[in-house]
């Protein structure tokens, strides 16, 4: 990657926004072929807004996350004001006639006269350390990086047809809010996501390549010194280099799907704009397609993803950025995964992709651009699926045999390219998929990974897409999520994981509190990890080995270990979405569960858990009153709890299976 900092210096004289991909907003035929059948959506949508009134945050807003810990009093009116000069600046586009072009202008000079666009949460920052802008220092966080972006594209694209006074209003306050702060180096502490003075060990996350290709836009766009903008230009490829370098060579994401269009989405962004502007692509990269597969690979299906960290288990992606990131790194696995969540189970077919409408403009332009190509895909697609019989001479369907082609044998053609067992050495992530609709989904680790929660060694499996043992993701962010006081919350902590309580004792937070000797059977579909380096000296364990083995129809679940001492009982966790019956309750008219069995219903799936006979089944239950979690797995989720007597033995086996029940 060190290409970035130094091929690309000589074309920077494309400074001031003539690099820019787009046509110029009088081209109409050229909008009106990328807009296409889109152009009416957006237009309705901005029609809403017409009349819309420009929201200050208020500084109360801003307070209340330090009153509360509550981020969203800022962040609501904040978002509004973002989506809909996006809105605005769309429909204009799409339509061209002039009727958004006042909404944008309010829009703009509303964005300059806010005192900062950093987001309250992120304020703190300040050397003040307050939630509210202080107006003695800039810092740049996802908020301001992401509304200066905006602002800086939406305003190239309309000056000619906007007031000076709100172009000059503009200019200045991207400069003073990102140009100028991005530069300083005595706002690095602050910009802490630079990684300017990182060292092995120490963490780098999302924010480095969203914060680095929202700031490459607006020195791009608004900075018409070549020497100043080379400068910026070498900062960033230095700081995304420091990202790479940090992110494992098995390309997974250690913060989950939902933060993957945060990491490698925003790298894929920031690559694209650097060859647009520079003519260096550095996209046809092993490490860079590896990190964009693995939004296929840890797609569970009906929606559900694996969810380790701080994560939702339901999760979409942006379907066009898995498609045109695939198209670019030269991945058939993502553009296929990406058509495969367009199709209609309703219909029988496959959906064109809508055009996203938020507070990325330059995510929604880049659409625009491969609009033409997926939809020829889906075309191809749909006149597959209405050929209900004889071959298909596409690559995408089954060459096994001539059986009739179907809707849904189309559409499960577009995952064949996902391998049965995915395995991320450096990561240790491992998912595995049998043939009979199992997903098992293990990791190892440490415990101060981005986004942290005490989960080394834990699992999930779904069977047919339905949950079976989960993980509960994470609640609605607040000033304690992101504190000292970070596991105190129930989600984060190892007793509400997949996980056993050793000795009594829970797993703690620190990056030396991990895995060893983790290891991965790709074609045994097994798993296992020593999982007592994850727990303190408390524990008294010498070795507990968790494994995990996948057959057609179970998975076995295995803790060998070892303690030094034995102190008080051991308790093995396993978190549930759906009804569970412990042994000699009744699941139906004269059957009973057996001692040493536990069952759980869930969604139509219902499963045997066997155990031990000599530990002790119990069930307690976490009620959800966390819109971000109840929307996912309604109003409870139940912890099974298999304590041992207190006196059993100091080595020993636990095992348990999981088996269908027909």
């Amino acid at each position: 990657m060190s290409e970035l900092e130094e091929t690309g210096l000589a074309s920077l004289s494309l400074a001031g926004g003539s690099w820019f991909p787009y046509p110029e907003y009088e081209d109409r035929q050229i909008w009106d072929e990328l807009f296409g059948s889109s152009a009416e959506r957006v237009i309705q949508m901005a029609e809403k807004y017409l009349d819309y009134e420009w929201v200050v945050v208020p500084a109360s807003a801003y307070l209340e996350f330090e009153r509360s810990g509550d981020r969203q009093s800022m962040e609501r009116p904040y978002d509004m004001n973002r989506k809909v000069l996006n809105t605005f600046a769309l429909a204009e586009l799409a339509e061209g006639q002039g009727r958004f072009l006042d909404g944008i202008a309010d829009g703009l000079w509303a964005g300059a006269q806010m005192p900062s666009w950093v987001l309250s949460a992120h304020l703190p920052r300040q050397a003040s350390g307050r939630s509210i802008p202080d107006g003695k220092q800039e810092v740049i966080d996802l908020g301001s990086a992401g509304f200066g972006a905006s602002m800086s594209v939406i305003c190239h694209i309309f000056e000619k047809d906007l007031d000076p006074a709100v172009v000059r209003a503009v200019k200045s306050a991207v400069r003073e809010k990102v140009l100028n702060p991005y530069l300083d180096p005595s706002c690095r502490d602050a910009n802490w996501w630079m990684a300017d003075d990182w060292k092995p060990g120490q963490l780098i996350n999302n924010w480095n390549p969203w914060c680095n290709s929202n700031v490459l836009l607006c020195f791009l766009m608004m900075e018409d010194d070549p020497e100043i903008l080379a400068e910026a230009v070498r900062l960033s490829a230095a700081s995304v280099d420091r990202f790479l370098n940090y992110v494992k060579g098995d390309g997974a994401c250690e913060e989950g799907p939902a933060y993957w269009e945060h990491a490698a989405g925003k790298l894929y962004d920031y690559l694209r704009i650097m060859d647009y502007a520079t003519g260096v692509s550095c996209l046809d990269n092993g490490l860079v397609r590896r990190m964009g597969e693995y939004i296929s690979r840890s797609y569970i299906g009906d929606g559900m993803v694996v969810n380790f960290a701080d994560a939702s288990a339901s999760f979409t992606p942006d379907i066009p950025l898995v498609y045109r990131y695939g198209y670019d790194c030269g991945s058939r696995e993502m553009m296929n995964f990406a058509l495969y969540l367009l199709y209609n189970p309703v219909s029988a077919d496959f959906r064109y992709p809508q055009l996203p409408i938020g507070n990325d403009i330059w995510r929604s332009l880049e659409t625009l651009r491969y609009m033409g190509k997926m939809r020829h895909e889906i075309d191809s697609l749909n006149v597959l699926c209405t050929n209900l019989s004889g071959r298909s001479g596409l690559s995408l369907a089954s060459e096994k045999s001539d059986m009739a082609v179907t809707p849904a044998s189309v559409r499960a053609s577009l995952r064949a390219e996902v391998p049965q067992c995915t395995w991320y050495p450096e990561t240790e992530f491992a998912y595995m998929r049998n043939r009979s609709g199992w997903f098992l989904a293990a990791k190892g680790g440490n415990n101060s990974e981005s986004h942290n929660h005490n989960d080394v060694g834990t699992f999930i499996l779904y069977i047919d897409d339905v949950p079976v043992l989960v993980d509960a993701g994470v609640g609605t962010y607040t000033k304690k999520t992101f504190s000292h006081e970070r596991y105190d919350i129930w989600s984060m902590q190892s007793d509400w994981h997949n996980l056993p309580m050793i000795n009594g004792t829970s797993q703690i937070f620190g990056r030396e509190f991990k895995a060893a000797d983790v290891k991965c059977s790709t074609s045994k579909l097994s798993f296992s990890a020593e999982l007592s380096g994850a727990y303190s000296d408390a524990a008294s364990c010498r070795s507990w080995i968790r494994s995990y083995s996948m057959g057609e129809n179970e998975l076995k679940i295995s803790d060998r270990f070892v303690l030094s001492d034995r102190i008080v009982a051991d308790t093995v966790n396993f978190l549930v979405q759906g009804r569970v019956y412990l042994p000699g309750e009744s699941i139906g008219p004269g059957s009973e569960v057996p001692a040493g069995q536990v069952v759980i219903v869930n969604g139509g799936i219902a499963v045997s858990l066997s155990c031990p006979l000599s530990l002790q089944p119990s069930v307690k239950e976490m009620p959800l009153t966390d819109p971000r979690m109840s929307n996912v797995w309604g109003p409870v989720l139940r912890r099974i709890s298999f304590v041992s007597a207190a006196d059993a033995p100091a080595k020993g086996h636990y095992g348990f299976v999981v088996r269908q029940i027909s």
